[in-house]
């Protein structure tokens, strides 16, 4: 095989959303409620709600500019590449990337629509969130047959409500549901708690992933406010191990026999380990500790848990340790981790390092993906020849499409010391006023 041959789908990326995201698909009553950008003064974005600006337009929203740019900007529509929020132009740089097929996460709306699960009113909530769910599914995902893998909020504020959404979600061809990584940190009852059945039967039944993305719980988890901002990205992926143990040795993979979860931007390097601790743990401490899984902990992972890196040739290395029927691959466009748009080419130096067949290379770039979430492109782009890195380069081509570097403004004063925690979240953070 060679990098034009490959067939790449990305399960986790971000979309930044348009401002005209409710005009389509909000029912009249609630016109006046949705959330509106608004233009500030000193010629920023905000997304403006119930009397309360949101902190940032799109977090991190940083791919094509110089890394010298990078943080939680950009602050307006203008300091972004088109592609972050236009469809048309989405679809440019996945071709340009080689990519054929991406599922994207929210951004204004909080990583499992915290923004409307907070909403007083919860007729309004619901009518919101449905709002948003269809303008993702029928609008983002539709415009494009083929080439995106649809993914919904949930409702956090009602596990019925939520389980009806699930439903009628994944009546219009949606298997994924983006969920907390931790609840109990939102306020909600945790994975170990009966609350959420109606939620897990219903994704359960509908053969719908449960997708726990990193930071999903709205906290961060930090050394200290005062550590360097690398402190955190350093661990921010593997922190998902948190999650993996709290669902692993939770009530709910025994009582939803079918239910699987996707431990989106984890990561893989750090799983054999866990694996062997899992096991362990189970071995010497089950008489007193009173779990029985009925298998081994590490077989449980590998037939419920959805794993998923971006690059990681470490993990690749040590695949003989994962259920590779279980690895994806991510992309992260457009936030500072992704590898747009030389993706192709660093994942082919990791997957030749680790000497992968092409069978595992079709696995882990597209078929997993492909299988796990009932996305099938092929039948509908008219089979995978025309799906390859290569044949979507070429369309990248012709269209003229534009991947050079190219900064957005002044790139801000280099720090006199490392750039700590607490700076960016004082930045990250400073919304909850009225417009200028």
């Amino acid at each position: 095989m060679r990098i034009e041959d490959l067939v790449l789908v990305s399960v986790d990326d971000h979309v930044v959303e348009p401002p005209d995201l409710f005009d389509n698909h909000l029912p009249a009553k609630w016109k006046d409620k949705a959330p509106t950008v608004v233009t500030r003064q000193d010629g920023t974005d905000v997304w403006f709600y119930e009397g309360q600006e949101l902190p940032n337009i799109g977090l991190n929203a940083v791919s094509g500019r110089p890394p010298e740019e990078y943080g939680i900007d950009p602050t307006a529509f203008s300091e972004m590449r088109p592609g972050c929020y236009d469809i048309h132009k989405r679809v440019e740089d996945m071709n340009a990337n080689g990519v054929l097929g991406s599922m994207c996460f929210p951004s204004f709306p909080q990583f499992c629509g915290q923004l409307f699960a907070r909403t007083e009113d919860k007729d309004q909530a619901l009518a919101l969130l449905q709002a948003y769910n269809d303008w993702h599914i029928d609008e983002w995902c539709g415009t494009y047959p083929g080439r995106f893998i649809p993914l919904a909020l949930p409702a956090l504020w009602d596990p019925e409500v939520a389980a009806a959404e699930i439903r009628r979600v994944a009546a219009k061809g949606c298997h994924a549901v983006t969920f907390s990584e931790n609840p109990e940190k939102l306020g909600y009852p945790s994975f170990h708690n009966e609350h959420w059945d109606p939620f897990w039967a219903a994704c359960s039944d509908e053969g719908v992933v449960v997708c726990l993305h990193i930071g999903s719980s709205s906290q961060l988890v930090i050394t200290s406010v005062e550590a360097p901002i690398n402190v955190m990205i350093t661990l921010q992926p593997m922190n998902i191990v948190q999650a993996a143990s709290d669902v692993l040795w939770s009530r709910v993979l025994q009582e939803f026999p079918s239910l699987r979860f996707a431990l989106s931007e984890g990561g893989i390097g750090w799983i054999p380990y866990f694996l062997e601790r899992v096991d362990y743990v189970y071995k010497h401490h089950r008489a007193w500790t009173g779990h029985d899984l009925g298998m081994l902990p590490s077989e449980l992972f590998a037939e419920r848990f959805v794993t998923c890196f971006i690059d990681d040739a470490f993990g690749l290395a040590s695949r003989r340790f994962l259920n590779l029927d279980m690895v994806t691959w991510e992309c992260d466009y457009p936030h500072s981790d992704s590898t747009w748009p030389n993706s192709p080419e660093l994942l082919w130096e990791a997957m030749s390092r680790a000497e992968m067949t092409d069978e595992e290379i079709d696995k882990v770039t597209h078929r997993n993906a492909m299988r796990i979430f009932s996305y099938d492109p092929f039948s509908v782009l008219g089979g995978r020849e025309r799906c390859t890195v290569g044949a979507l380069r070429a369309q990248a081509t012709e269209a003229g499409v534009d991947t050079e570097v190219r900064s957005m403004g002044t790139p801000p004063p280099r720090p006199e010391q490392p750039i700590r925690i607490i700076d960016l979240a004082e930045r990250a953070m400073g919304g909850g006023k009225k417009p200028a």
